[in-house]
């Protein structure tokens, strides 16, 4: 059957025609033109298809009779009876936390996912992209992308372009749309007051001013800065992506996707200590305790609408959980966590008949697979075996949407729903603690790392050399025009003419350097780990190493080759492992990609990370003006390479190179987080090849025009110092009576 494709290079060339390609040209194209085809079915997933070519593709594909071209006929069975049935309508909020929801979007994977070739492949997704829900699409599309081999080296376009509502707040958006009915007609005292800018070219910037406090509740807000970082948000989003709770393993058959559930703990641990790094900075000491028998004190009103009107809730102060619409699923998160608590101090589960080990080390998998995901079942069928049902899913429905014992098919979801916008909530951290104790607890079962674990005979760290460490608030254009509708005409040419920006405040820091020197008696392949933690927690007490291991970030990490004699190593923080820098806009990406002749050249410099990357920018904790104390540990082991790992990864050269893993301690036996993973013995803990070294993070104010605005506009009216005869009473003298009898008690007066 065949199918007409277009390929249109670049912004200028969409409205041209398009070229007519067969299935055998659509398999044969290489990844620059996958590349594009991609942008295209996820550009404007909110409006109707405004390509020609998407849009014949979808029409001219018929799936029920072309069973033939998926690998797995059962699989389209399923998803044809679906469709009978029904799927979520086009338009409608999709959230995965619902169990009807869950199951469609899954089907629509597997079609994806199974298709024969690539150009199976690109007719079912254009065919999905016309006819099914654009949120299950976007979903569904970007898992394949991610999993599918032909897919390797696609870039995909990040969350908050694609679907903005999720990461710019309601009055901003608000904003371009009454732009968009004005037709870029601009008031310029309105401008001025909230913030709104036209560029020479046409591009239109409207601030989210993070000083317009009237949604805060409470001082957790002031943490906004880091919980609703778009970039932060991305990296949660996109490692669920590559690691969805409801995938089976045998799908994962990416050889860089191994310990799966091992690496999904050790991430939720350390999103844990990277907030509590920023707690500290904000004065606001430990993660508070979540109990279910207790008001959730602190609430979060996320200020966010989605495209067709509806608000994500709003959580008030002192939120009561225990109620009778929820009753039932609270007894059966407890029972779960009791469960789960029980297996890991006996060291093993029963399920199903199937008896499933807890004692040793390699068994972290199946506590992950306890806690995150579902036990496949070990027979000849390997079905699915929900005797966990995702417990972090449970315990989101007890706080927030009950997904559980609803029977609504559109619901309202909150921000713990969606994992572009879990990370914004408070309450998210206080779950994740709860369920980061059955990681710790397993560990304590743990014996503690011996002398002769830790130390690397023949090998000595002689120093530490660390740059002045600085953070600072800086600016940001997102590209939102994605969340402002079309008209007519704008569909007709494929692009919008009002381009708009929404400009934010985001923690930045300046570019430093760790420099170690390292003594080696021998030449010999090594591991080398970076951790940053707190010296002293919010009331200035130095913390026990014991209590303080689980708050330490993994700060880099990376295989060296020691030399023998003196090693010295220079980290600059743009190189540390699994960073990515301010991702490129998808428009300017689009015309790189247009422009590029080698995209594996363009895949190592400027997409680097691109998909799986920490952001670099928050490496570091805001830290203080006046300096907070923190430390620096740098420990150097053997390396121990895990069985059947392809070292050639590492080569640059390669044609077929996709940098696109984790974690590169993934690829040492040792587990994640070592050595600071396991309860720490003190007489056997501190060898040579090991340094703790203190420094201190310095913040740098700087004004920014937003406040200044603010302050000009907003607080005239409201600020009574100028109303008093006295003037400012900020620069009053408090001392006004000067004759003052410093021999009389205080009590006598």
């Amino acid at each position: 059957m065949k199918a007409i494709v277009c390929l249109v290079f670049g912004l200028a060339a969409m409205a041209a025609g398009h070229v007519v390609y067969n299935d055998q040209t659509i398999v044969n194209l290489d990844i620059k033109e996958r590349q594009m085809f991609i942008l295209k079915l996820l550009n404007h997933v909110m409006e109707p298809v405004v390509y020609k070519e998407i849009e014949d593709i979808g029409k001219d594909f018929k799936i029920e009779t072309n069973v033939d071209l998926y690998t797995r006929q059962d699989v389209v069975k399923v998803f044809l009876n679906n469709l009978k049935f029904g799927f979520l309508p086009r338009g409608e909020i999709f959230t995965i936390h619902v169990d009807r929801q869950l199951k469609e979007v899954v089907t629509m994977f597997h079609m994806l996912y199974y298709a024969k070739d690539f150009a199976t492949f690109i007719k079912t997704a254009c065919w999905m992209r016309l006819y099914l829900n654009e949120g299950m699409f976007v979903y569904a599309l970007t898992v394949a992308v991610r999993h599918r081999e032909d897919c390797k080296g696609i870039i995909l376009p990040p969350p908050y372009e694609i679907y903005p509502y999720y990461f710019v707040r309601a009055d901003v958006i608000q904003k371009a749309y009454l732009l968009k009915m004005k037709k870029g007609l601009l008031d310029t005292k309105l401008c001025d007051f909230y913030g709104i800018k036209k560029t020479d070219k046409d591009i239109y910037i409207i601030d989210e001013n993070v000083y317009d406090r009237r949604f805060y509740l409470n001082d957790e807000d002031r943490l906004r800065y880091f919980t609703e970082d778009i970039d932060l948000n991305t990296y949660y989003y996109y490692f669920h992506i590559d690691y969805p709770f409801w995938m089976k393993d045998d799908v994962m058959t990416n050889k860089l996707m191994f310990r799966r559930w091992e690496l999904t703990l050790y991430m939720y641990q350390q999103i844990l200590a990277r907030y509590y790094l920023e707690r500290l900075s904000n004065d606001l000491g430990d993660i508070p305790t979540l109990s279910w028998h207790k008001t959730i004190r602190k609430g979060y009103w996320p200020w966010l609408m989605l495209h067709n009107g509806v608000q994500l809730p709003v959580r008030l102060n002192n939120y009561v959980m225990t109620d009778n619409k929820n009753i039932g699923i609270l007894n059966l998160v407890q029972n779960y966590e009791k469960i789960i608590n029980e297996a890991i101090i006996k060291g093993y589960i029963e399920i199903n008949g199937l008896r499933l080990e807890l004692t040793k080390t390699e068994d972290i998998e199946m506590l992950g697979k306890l806690i995150y995901g579902t036990i496949d079942k070990l027979n000849l069928t390997k079905n699915q075996v929900d005797a966990y049902r995702y417990l972090l899913i449970l315990m989101k429905a007890v706080v927030g949407l009950n997904t559980i014992n609803t029977d609504k098919y559109f619901v309202v979801p909150s921000v713990l729903d969606s994992y572009q916008t879990a990370l914004r909530d408070p309450v998210f951290y206080q779950l994740q603690k709860r369920l980061c104790y059955f990681l710790i607890l397993f560990k304590m079962r743990l014996p503690s790392y011996t002398h002769e674990d830790l130390s690397f005979p023949g090998v000595k760290i002689d120093n530490i050399v660390v740059d002045k460490l600085v953070t600072y608030f800086d600016d940001y254009l997102m590209d939102m025009t994605n969340a402002v509708t079309l008209t007519q005409d704008e569909i007709k040419k494929t692009t919008s003419d009002m381009i708009f920006y929404v400009r934010k405040r985001r923690l930045n820091h300046q570019p430093f350097k760790v420099v170690v020197d390292i003594q080696s008696d021998k030449a010999v392949d090594c591991v080398v780990r970076m951790f940053l933690g707190p010296k002293v927690d919010n009331m200035g007490r130095v913390i026990d190493l014991n209590v303080n291991r689980l708050n330490f970030v993994e700060l880099d990490s990376f295989l060296y080759k020691l030399n023998t004699g003196k090693n010295t190593i220079v980290r600059n923080s743009i190189d540390m492992h699994n960073v990515v820098r301010d991702r490129i806009m998808t428009r300017d990406l689009w015309k790189k990609i247009d422009t590029v002749t080698d995209m594996r050249d363009l895949l190592i410099k400027d997409l680097r990370n691109y998909q799986t990357g920490f952001p670099i920018r928050l490496l570091l904790p805001k830290g203080r003006v006046g300096g907070m104390q923190m430390v620096l540990y740098v420990i150097v082991t053997p390396l121990k390479l895990v069985d059947n790992v392809d070292i050639t990864m590492f080569d640059t050269t390669r044609k077929d190179l996709v940098v696109d893993f984790r974690s590169t301690v993934l690829l040492d036996k040792m587990p994640l987080g070592f050595p600071l993973d396991r309860p720490i013995d003190l007489t056997k803990f501190f060898t040579s090849n090991m340094k703790f070294l203190d420094i201190f993070i310095y913040h740098k104010v700087q004004v920014c025009d937003m406040k200044t605005r603010w302050d000009r506009y907003v607080l005239r009216n409201y600020n009574l110092v100028d109303k008093t005869v006295f003037g400012n009473y900020m620069d009053m003298d408090v001392d006004i009576n000067m004759k003052v009898d410093r021999n009389v008690n205080v009590y006598d007066m």
